[in-house]
């Protein structure tokens, strides 16, 4: 079944250094943009990510530091990048937990301020999990009755990834054929940040999800604790954390003010 669209919508897949999403970098990323009206366009880009790829990682897709020596940095690339996925909403095979994460991290550090979390955002792994519960290889098999070729690489499962939405709304006509319906069922819980260190209560508040103020509204323990939030900005979080936090810091003082 062919997916509805009312924007277009950007598939994509990373392949990394690792899987740390604070301190690990793309080395190739993988898009396939698909327009309302079934147009496609694919871009696969090799990354330099500026730190050695270790073993255990080009053992999984096949990249090593040899063959990224001479491509661009992320930096360099980012722009492209903004320009493909601006318009679009996103979608990938774990990537609200992993590659829209580490995306975001890297245009951060490109210093690309887009806003990730205003885009639509299909997570095909987490369909898949719920209504089966098995590995995109798998899936692929299930769903499209193919053999993943070449695992791994960032073009083949991100067209893997593609094939295999259409294929799941075939089956499962319960699903909703639109991005906001797919978001919302592949969506984990209700996170400001996406590294799941600030999450939303049932008011709708940002409250933190770690530590010793676990559970307590943000806003409420930067007022209480202003030194907190420097500590927070000092220590070791994902910059799309702290970019969080600080929107939340600026929101407050401006409601006082």
């Amino acid at each position: 079944m062919a997916l509805k669209l009312n924007k277009p919508i950007c598939f994509f897949d990373l392949e990394t250094t690792g899987v740390n999403v604070d301190t690990d970098r793309i080395v190739e990323i993988s898009i396939l943009k698909v327009w309302p009206n079934g147009n496609k366009e694919s871009v696969t880009l090799r990354v330099n990510p500026e730190q050695s790829i270790p073993p255990e990682a080009t053992a999984i897709h096949g990249i090593d530091d040899e063959m990224v020596a001479n491509e661009p940095n992320f930096k360099s690339l980012a722009p492209k990048i903004v320009q493909l996925i601006k318009d679009s909403d996103l979608a990938g095979f774990n990537s609200n937990r992993f590659d829209i994460p580490l995306l975001a991290e890297e245009l951060l550090r490109a210093d690309i301020d887009i806003d990730l979390r205003k885009h639509a955002a299909i997570d095909v792994q987490t369909i898949f999990h719920k209504m089966e519960k098995r590995t995109l290889t798998a899936a692929y098999k299930f769903y499209c009755d193919k053999d993943l070729e070449d695992a791994h690489s960032a073009e083949a499962d991100t067209l893997a990834t593609y094939e295999v939405l259409q294929a799941q709304l075939d089956r499962y006509p319960e699903l909703g054929n639109d991005v906001a319906s797919l978001a919302e069922f592949s969506a984990h819980k209700k996170f400001a940040d996406f590294s799941g260190h600030i999450q939303f209560n049932e008011h709708g508040q940002e409250i933190f999800a770690f530590g010793k103020h676990k559970g307590i509204p943000v806003e409420r323990v930067l007022e209480q604790e202003p030194g907190y939030f420097g500590w927070l900005l000092n220590a070791d979080f994902p910059r799309y954390t702290k970019k969080v936090l600080t929107q939340i810091k600026l929101r407050a003082l401006n409601t006082k003010s």
